[in-house]
Parts: C-alpha cells; structure tokens; sequence
C-alpha cells in the first residue's frame, strides 16, 4: 500500500493509521492482537496509543492500550514492520482530575521510560505531547523532548491538540534554541469538527511541512451512519458524543455521504475517510475498530481515491452556518 510522508519525520505511513485507544476498552486482548495483525498484514504500519490509554474505565489505570501492543509486539516480532507513536502530557498519576496536564521535564522523563517498557521497545518512532500544557515554558519541555531524541529513546516528536498560535510559538522556540521541533500535528478533524483545524492551523502545517494525522476521524462512528435515531444510541459507549451531532446540519453530512457512497459503491464510513486523506496537509487519519468486519470496512477507504465532484459534494453537504 503506497505512504505517506510524516512531514519531515524522514517517516512513512499508510493512508490509514489505527487508533488504539480501543485495546484494553472496547477490544479485549485476544481481539486487539488479531486488528494488529490484520491491520499489518493489509500493508498499514502506524498504531497510536497513549500512556493513559485507557484509565477512564473503571478497573484501569492507564497504560493498558500501550501493554497489549507491547505485548503484541513480543508475541509476533513485528516491530520492524510498524510505526508506534505514543503520547505524554495528561497527568496519568493524578486520579482525581482527570485531564490534568503535565509535561513538565521530570514528568516527561519518568513516563516516557514507562512508557517503552509497557510498550516492550527501546525507542518510540513518534513520541507526542498530548495536549498543551500552558503552565509549563515550551522551551521546558521541548528541551526535554530534544534530550530523548539525543538519548535514542525517541525518533521524533509531535503535538496534539495544539492551536495555531501556541504550535507557531514552539516551532519558533525550537528555531531559537536548537531543539527538534514538532515535526507532526494531531487534531480533532473530520466532516463534522471542520473549525478546528481548517483555516489558519491548517495553513501553518501545509506551510512548515507538518505532517497532520487526524484524531475522531469518524466522529466518534457518527459518520458510519450507523447512528441516525435516538434508539440507535442506547448502551453504545461514546453515544454521549455522538448524540450532540444529531442535528441539521449532522443529518445534512450524513445524507451527503450517502449519496456518494451510493454513487461510487461503497460504504459512508470509506467515504469519510477519504475525504479526510484528500485534505491539504494531512499525512492520514486515524481510525479504531473493534472487529475484524469494522477494519476490513477502514482498510478499504486505504484503497479509495475520491473524484473532485465528490469532495464537493461533501464540502458543501459539511459547510457551516446553512
């Protein structure tokens, strides 16, 4: 399957990357190694966890996505075959509040060393910082990002959920002072969350050569078309977030995706996707399956090339404010 670059990571991906907060959540062990071997064996290379992968479920701590791919990757000796970016910076020790942000050097240095022994390597092909920490100078952590470079225990950095004007000012701090910067970029973006990265973030990744890899690629399974009524939510774990989008302009998209689906003989979820990899500065999404069904349906968008009609079709069935 043809890659992508990974902005100037000198990294190839494949035009789909697996999201793996689901392993340790909604896919038990058994069921993760067998998506990790599918998705390897189909000619896809990425996987993204996080160290606090997945503490929200009562029972976990945090840590359990990493262990079950280390524990994969053990198994099969598949590492020379696979990409692994993993994330830092949501406290995983601070159990009363949830999303606490840390990257603080210190902390850094403790998780990312927890990090690769859960994960079962020597060094992380991409490590992140998963979310802004305001409180922290960059120059603070992107010091300390550059000493795990220089350590070997990471091959190159990135950002999540980083805004226009804060990720502008770290690559301009890195500039300063010599440190490696972020060379990707990950971002909630889809047909539906288009404000977020569209317009001036977009513009400063095309413009740096970062690569963008897209996070809740389907909305979270909204854009399968799977949800249509509120019957279709009931015991679905992320129907919180879906329900929200079961507006106007969320059936809009989804008719939309079903009028090219229908046109071009395959499923809204492919065509989701697909828009997203036909979008500037995007490197590939990622996406998360639970089944051997859900990925082979995913691996397909891998294969698929919109036509411009169509991308049309959809920016206009997405566009804001109608």
């Amino acid at each position: 399957m043809k890659k992508r670059k990974l902005g100037r990571t000198g990294l190839k991906t494949g035009p789909l990357i697996f999201g793996g907060n689901v392993f340790g959540w909604t896919a038990d062990e058994a069921m993760s190694f067998r998506l990790l071997d599918a998705f390897v064996d189909a000619g896809l290379n990425l996987i993204d966890t996080a160290d606090v992968y997945s503490m929200w479920i009562p029972g976990n701590q945090g840590g359990e996505s990493e262990t079950i791919i280390g524990k994969w990757l053990k198994k099969t000796g598949k590492r020379d075959r696979v990409l692994i970016t993993t994330k830092v910076g949501v406290d995983i020790n601070v159990k009363k509040m949830p999303g606490a942000i840390n990257l603080k050097p210190d902390y850094i240095f403790k998780e990312v060393e927890d990090s690769l022994k859960r994960l079962q390597i020597d060094c992380i092909d991409i490590y992140q910082a998963h979310r802004d920490d305001e409180h922290t100078p960059l120059q603070e952590s992107l010091a300390a990002f550059d000493k795990l470079m220089r350590d070997g225990k990471v091959r190159s950095i990135g950002a999540s959920n980083y805004e226009a004007g804060r990720l502008a000012e770290a690559l301009q701090v890195s500039a300063d002072h010599g440190y490696a910067r972020y060379e990707t970029l990950q971002p909630c973006y889809n047909l539906y969350d288009r404000n977020a990265y569209e317009g001036e973030l977009q513009d400063l990744c095309v413009k740096e050569e970062i690569g963008v890899v897209t996070y809740f690629s389907l909305a979270c399974g909204f854009l399968t078309g799977k949800y249509r009524t509120e019957k279709d939510l009931e015991n679905r774990p992320r129907a919180y977030r879906v329900k929200e989008m079961m507006n106007e302009r969320g059936m809009r998209i989804l008719q939309g995706l079903d009028q090219v689906a229908k046109e071009l003989k395959v499923t809204p979820a492919q065509i989701a996707l697909a828009w997203v990899m036909a979008q500037p500065g995007i490197a590939a999404p990622i996406a998360s399956a639970t089944n051997l069904q859900q990925l082979e349906e995913l691996i397909g968008a891998a294969r698929l090339e919109l036509p411009a009609e169509a991308i049309e079709t959809l920016n206009t069935a997405s566009a804001y404010g109608k």
